[in-house]
């Protein structure tokens, strides 16, 4: 165990029991997750209300947005593994960011201002970038601070997870009201000085990360600054594609099918069979995630817009109500967790593909809620809050049933040599999720309808459309939960270092590879 916990990352000594390398982590996603969520709230309404997009529009730029936000990590992912570390990523995606959110503040005069309209597409290239080379690999490092069966592992996803949640609650709220009450330069600019102390923080704790994330090999400075330069190239590229959505979704298809091949190919030939199987359960995990994304964010696209316009909200901006998931999280997180604890003692804890299901069934119910509010109110009358609240509490729960079970259960059952190409894939499925999401916001944008009512009654038709398509789906994998359960093959899982003790072992099956709902951070 001596040796275990040095390997961990212990040199540097400990607080509250775990690597001082995990709180620096945690700040620095703590001031990212504050900018990116912050900017998230306002996004929908900066693009319908100060440059003057339809519903429609508006819903798959977002959507291609956020999409993109998914797909670069399997670029930050793969260059990190090969050539750059972890660290070295982290750190170039966080300066990226930085300039990012703060171009977000230049907003120009809106409408048919031109210059300023470009520099909102270079800026968000620059957050679609920087945030791919930051989100697949700040999450590896966390894992290797800790042996794959160090006991401490999964509760520093815990705490991890709580900097996530912590940052999105204050950067919904203090983003959302500056930008909605005081102008937008103003969101976006605090957005802006969250990233940039997520940036101090990192660089400032380095040394505390006792070595983890830093390059697989010699790495020259030149060949450094060449890989700088492809992401720079990448800004480019996503400049264009932001601005041409259609584009996203071609290459979502194109390439998620050659992604998604190559892994099954190399895993059925590269691999022992125990590390494939183990494979083909985490792509299971990973297609059934889009369903759930699909649907969970509308919270920033069309359920933003329903919130500002069909909702009493009683004087409260509509993008405040952004930080709802978060708060849930915050008071939610340690009621999942005992029971998660008192099932596992009695031997009767779901297993990981059995909490997807319950999480796709979760997220369909709040639709199906909110429908039923708004029908009971009326169509002539602003619907009640309570309902906006409700939904949110059903997605929270689904969500914790589904994002830190997906992620953790990636990084374990990925091989120590694949584990942040295995992340960018699961983040590439949240990529096609988040471009579904846009599409189903075009769906209920009704571009076109005349009248408030009109285009009420099609956000609901939706809505009760993909809330019982979700359910239906999430039954489905309840049935299968089984089959992909014994493809995870716990009870031989090893740590590459073979440091895996008997009684470890033993307790693999029931920890379900740590993959307790607040154990691992959300994307």
């Amino acid at each position: 165990m001596a040796s275990q916990y040095a390997e961990s990352g212990d040199a540097r000594g400990t607080f509250l029991g775990h690597p001082k390398g995990l709180f620096v982590l945690f700040f620095a996603e703590m001031w990212e997750r504050f900018s990116y969520y912050g900017m998230r709230a306002l996004l929908i309404f900066y693009l319908t209300k100060h440059w003057l997009f339809s519903d429609g529009d508006a819903g798959v730029i977002y959507g291609a947005y956020t999409a993109l936000v998914y797909i670069t990590p399997v670029l930050g992912g793969y260059l990190a593994d090969r050539y750059l570390g972890q660290r070295k990523a982290v750190a170039f995606g966080a300066i990226l960011l930085t300039f990012g959110h703060f171009l977000m503040g230049f907003e120009g005069n809106g409408g048919s201002d031109a210059v300023a309209l470009n520099m909102f597409w270079l800026a968000l290239a620059f957050i679609i970038v920087g945030s791919g080379f930051l989100k697949a690999n700040i999450s590896v490092i966390v894992g290797q601070l800790y042996p794959r069966t160090d006991v401490r592992r999964d509760p520093a996803y815990t705490i991890f997870y709580m900097g996530i949640n912590l940052g999105a609650f204050l950067g919904s709220l203090l983003c959302g009201y500056l930008g909605e009450v005081y102008g937008w330069s103003y969101g976006f600019g605090a957005a802006g000085v969250g990233m940039l102390l997520g940036l101090i923080v990192f660089v400032w704790g380095k040394p505390l990360l006792v070595g983890r994330g830093e390059a697989p090999g010699p790495l020259s400075k030149t060949k450094e600054w060449s890989l700088y330069a492809v992401g720079l190239l990448a800004v480019v590229v996503c400049w264009w594609m932001v601005q041409n959505q259609e584009v996203v979704g071609t290459l979502l298809g194109i390439f998620g099918g050659i992604l998604v091949l190559g892994v099954v190919l190399y895993s059925v030939v590269k691999l022992p069979p125990h590390e494939r199987d183990r494979i083909l359960a985490a792509l299971f995990l990973i297609f059934v995630s889009i369903v759930f994304w699909a649907l969970f964010e509308q919270a920033g696209n069309s359920l933003n817009l329903f919130t500002d316009r069909d909702v009493d909200r009683m004087g409260i901006p509509a993008s405040m109500f952004q930080s709802l998931n978060a708060a849930y999280i915050f008071l939610l997180a340690p009621l999942f967790a005992g029971l998660w604890t008192a099932l596992g003692k009695r031997g009767k804890e779901p297993s990981a593909p059995f909490k997807f299901g319950l999480g796709v069934i979760q997220v369909g119910l709040g639709f199906l809620v909110l429908v039923w509010g708004a029908n009971a109110a009326g169509m002539e009358n602003a619907v009640p809050v309570i309902f906006i609240f409700l939904i949110y509490l059903l997605h929270t729960t689904g969500e914790l049933c589904l994002s830190p079970v997906g992620l953790s259960a990636m990084n374990r059952l990925a091989p120590s040599h694949m584990a942040s190409l295995i992340m960018g894939v699961w983040f590439f499925a949240s990529a096609t999720g988040n471009f579904a999401a846009g599409l189903i916001s075009r769906a209920a944008g009704g571009d076109g309808l005349e009248g408030a009512e009109a285009g009420k009654e099609l956000v609901l038709g939706v809505y009760n459309t993909v809330g019982w398509y979700a359910v239906g789906i999430g039954i489905a994998v309840l049935v299968v939960s089984p089959f992909i359960k014994k493809l995870m093959h716990l009870d031989t899982l090893r740590d590459a270092s073979d440091e895996l003790t008997g009684s470890s072992e033993a307790g693999l099956e029931a920890q379900e590879a740590g993959v307790h709902p607040q154990n691992s951070p959300r994307a």
